[in-house]
């Protein structure tokens, strides 16, 4: 469960802002007022709080909500309690996080813990270049001819290695490891993910090729927790723009993968593999959807007042 411990209290959205940030469609009154702090499931969302219903598994949950609004698919507005503002979306999952980035964007990416500034206990050697606005945490070192843009965050004990280019608002999460690479703008490295290090399937082999290249990761690109990106035999290894990279995921060396992309937790891409944009690969067996409710993995509000009581040779620029 999550709450003010790990969240700072959100502005609250009023119905005008829900529509401007999900386009969705209010069924009923219009004119009623509404103020959301937080996102939650059907079954724990309160009245501060937006939640969504986008099946029929949700049908029953979504009639019996206490949320302030809910975000539904079209054939769903007529099950809307009345106590609930119903916006009707074709895509109410979608909306729904967009709401809750609206209300909790420090949430997406990792965050500085000792604020702008190089923080004591961490190593910047003379020759690396930051920009003003840089946040590097403890235990932090930063290598020889590294460049680190404006705004950008450098978590606790992330070792950034000689020459890589950091580009501007990105953020690279605790103990994470970044060699060999051109990385462009709002880029994000989660806790653990080891980016532009060789894959060492090759290097115990009589003769085999060392890996000479880089990983160029373009804007927006995000690389999930103790995931790993090898970088180039040769040339180099690319994931485009806007791409995500799953938790525990593996990218070979001299992979191209495209914009937009996604791939999923634990998978495996060899070296050299092509990925055209817009590609999804990798789902694994499992639940294509989080119902566990009962512990509040879904909740995510301003207050804890209702819970239970046990309960971006060039980076691109």
């Amino acid at each position: 469960m999550t709450g003010p411990r790990f969240h700072h209290e959100p502005e609250p959205l009023d119905l005008v802002r829900l529509i401007e940030i999900t386009g969705a469609v209010v069924a009923g009154d219009a004119d009623r007022l509404v103020s959301i702090t937080g996102v939650a499931a059907l079954d724990w969302a309160g009245p501060s709080e937006i939640a969504y219903a986008e099946d029929e598994r949700d049908a029953d949950a979504l009639a019996a909500s206490a949320a302030g609004a809910c975000l539904v698919a079209p054939r769903f507005a007529a099950l809307a309690p009345e106590s609930s503002i119903a916006l009707v979306s074709d895509e109410p999952g979608r909306a729904f996080a967009r709401v809750a980035g609206a209300l909790f964007p420090a949430a997406a990416r990792p965050q500085a813990l000792f604020g702008a500034g190089v923080a004591p206990g961490a190593s910047v050697h003379p020759e690396a270049r930051l920009e003003p606005d840089v946040s590097v945490d403890p235990g932090a070192v930063i290598g020889p001819g590294a460049e680190i843009g404006r705004g950008a965050i450098v978590g606790a004990n992330v070792v950034i290695g000689a020459g890589v280019r950091l580009g501007r608002d990105s953020a690279i999460g605790p103990g994470a490891t970044v060699a060999n690479a051109l990385i462009g703008d709002r880029v994000v490295i989660h806790a653990g993910a080891a980016v532009g290090h060789g894959d060492g399937a090759d290097a115990r082999l009589e003769g085999a090729l060392p890996l000479l290249g880089r990983v160029v990761l373009q804007d927006g690109v995000e690389i999930g927790p103790n995931a790993t990106v090898a970088r180039g035999r040769i040339g180099d290894t690319v994931v485009g723009e806007a791409t995500r990279i799953g938790a525990l995921a593996n990218v070979g060396p001299d992979a191209m993968i495209g914009r937009c992309c996604v791939i999923f937790a634990h998978h495996a891409l060899g070296a050299g593999s092509m990925v055209a944009d817009f590609s999804s690969l990798g789902l694994r067996a499992g639940s294509d959807r989080q119902r566990r409710r009962a512990d509040g993995a879904l909740r995510i509000t301003a207050s804890e007042a209702e819970r239970p009581a046990d309960a971006s040779e060039d980076a691109p620029e």
